[in-house]
């Protein structure tokens, strides 16, 4: 029973990202048809695109009131981005040069990120003042980084307003257009029913093997979400773009850690007893992050040594997980 479940899970996870995949794409020519592009793509696509598995994932938990498993794969999404992305990524490409002042406080936000919400749940819950605290953090993050777009969408709205202009757009769809709406609400029915799937078989499995919901979500579900970013990195470090590889992964980790479980947070409070999985996967990412922010600081690059060194702290991690 448990190794057909586990293959239902795997299964369900692929489909979820393909389905976050086919959503992320028709928002991108939507708004590149619509020419609502500077908003659409900057605000939500590429800030949240890759984190879209995780935030359906936990706004299905919390409705189906088992937030338990939110926590899990926030956190172990974010444990699987800094050691087994990155150090595949750059493991497969052998170095990653750091360029760019932007990781000073990108780095630190999302290791404050990471943190705060393990942080905040060790009184045993994470309210929904916890979860719209949550939310503002990551509202002020985004609002600096996307602080010149949305000025250029002020100045957008004095000549006319942009909602209207939205709607005036809408209002002459033409065929191609409509294809791209169909894909995005085909794409958001099949994250939503393959999120539920996978919340439901999450809960199933851990009752079969006789284990908390928050370690599958920790270790499986975690490692499924995670594939997105995996693509995203080593297609930026094929383009020799590392300012978008540890963009993406350092936004993908603030991303999660504020939003997602803030969001999720707000719908369901999130109820957790500080067990040994808890605490061990508190220290997996304090450990495997700041080993990750040493090696881009030393010499400002990521060595495929030590890539291997982040894969290793994972492996070691998944094996402290099941003993």
């Amino acid at each position: 029973m448990v190794p057909g479940l586990i293959l239902l899970l795997i299964l369900f996870s692929f489909i979820l990202v393909k389905s976050a995949d086919l959503s992320i794409i028709a928002l991108r020519r939507i708004a590149k048809q619509t020419k609502t592009g500077l908003f659409a793509l900057s605000a939500v696509v590429l800030a949240i695109g890759t984190s879209f598995p995780e935030l359906f994932v936990s706004i299905t938990s919390a409705v189906e009131k088992t937030p338990s498993i939110t926590l899990g794969v926030i956190v172990g999404s974010n444990i699987a981005n800094i050691s087994l992305v990155a150090g595949l990524t750059a493991f497969i490409v052998g170095k990653v040069n750091v360029h760019g002042d932007f990781l000073k406080r990108d780095v630190l936000m999302a290791l404050i990120a990471g943190v705060l919400p393990l942080l905040l749940v060790f009184d045993g819950e994470l309210s929904r003042v916890d979860g719209f605290i949550l939310l503002a953090i990551y509202g002020a993050y985004a609002t600096g980084f996307f602080k010149g777009r949305f000025l250029e969408i002020a100045e957008e709205q004095k000549k006319e307003g942009f909602y209207y202009r939205f709607l005036r757009k809408i209002n002459h769809i033409n065929g191609t257009k409509t294809k791209e709406f169909a894909k995005l609400f085909v794409g958001i029915a099949l994250l939503l029913f393959s999120a539920d799937v996978i919340v439901k078989l999450s809960t199933e499995l851990a009752m079969a093997a006789g284990v908390e919901v928050f370690l599958i979500g920790l270790v499986l579900v975690a490692a499924g979400t995670s594939l997105p970013e995996l693509a995203f990195s080593l297609r930026s470090l094929e383009d020799h773009q590392p300012s978008m590889f540890f963009g993406n992964l350092l936004g993908s980790i603030i991303a999660n850690s504020t939003l997602v479980v803030g969001t999720a947070a707000v719908i369901y409070p999130i109820k957790m007893v500080v067990s040994n999985e808890y605490i061990l996967a508190v220290g997996a990412f304090l450990l495997i992050f700041l080993s990750f922010w040493y090696f881009i600081r030393s010499k400002h690059r990521l060595d495929r040594w030590e890539a291997g060194v982040l894969l290793l702290l994972y492996l070691l991690f998944l094996l402290l997980a099941f003993l």
